[in-house]
């Protein structure tokens, strides 16, 4: 008759060494993490922007009328109208949507290269007029979302 004393599982003294070693991996690697942050809101939010030009201009042609973009002074929400007259201003009936981009990116800003808001309209043909490159600035650097006269709406790391 053989005995066997097999034991399996980690001691005391294992278990804290690899905590201890956890903990020192995390302790590096969070302020790293923290310092990314940043840059990932200004993509996320030069992302958002894009997308709901681009959401404009297609409905714009598959509704066979003109969509405005507004953006407000505030440097942080824009207003997309559903310009059933094509007069520029909204009126009743005119669908239209506000976006806060600081609901989801608090500390990027909205600006224009000379301040002066141009805001872009997208016509049924898909093309675009008062055009602007719109800077998306936080503290990681800035975005800029260029218009082409073709409707064409892609993001850059210059102006």
């Amino acid at each position: 008759m053989r005995f066997c004393n097999k034991q399996s599982g980690f001691t005391l003294i294992e278990l804290i060494v690899i905590i201890a070693i956890v903990a020192v991996l995390a302790g590096i690697a969070v302020p790293n993490f923290l310092s990314y942050m940043p840059k990932y809101r200004l993509n996320g939010t030069a992302r958002q922007v894009m997308g709901d030009l681009m959401a404009a201009r297609m409905k714009a042609v598959s509704q066979n009328n003109e969509f405005k973009i507004f953006f407000l002074a505030n440097g942080h929400d824009y207003m997309i109208l559903d310009d059933d007259n094509n007069d520029g201003t909204a009126d009743g009936g005119e669908w239209t949507e506000t976006k806060d981009i600081r609901d989801k990116y608090h500390d990027v800003t909205i600006s224009f290269k000379d301040d002066l808001i141009k805001n872009p309209i997208f016509s049924p043909k898909g093309t675009a007029s008062n055009r602007k490159n719109i800077k998306l600035t936080n503290s990681s650097g800035s975005k800029y979302i260029k218009i082409a006269i073709t409707g064409r709406v892609k993001i850059d790391d210059t102006p």
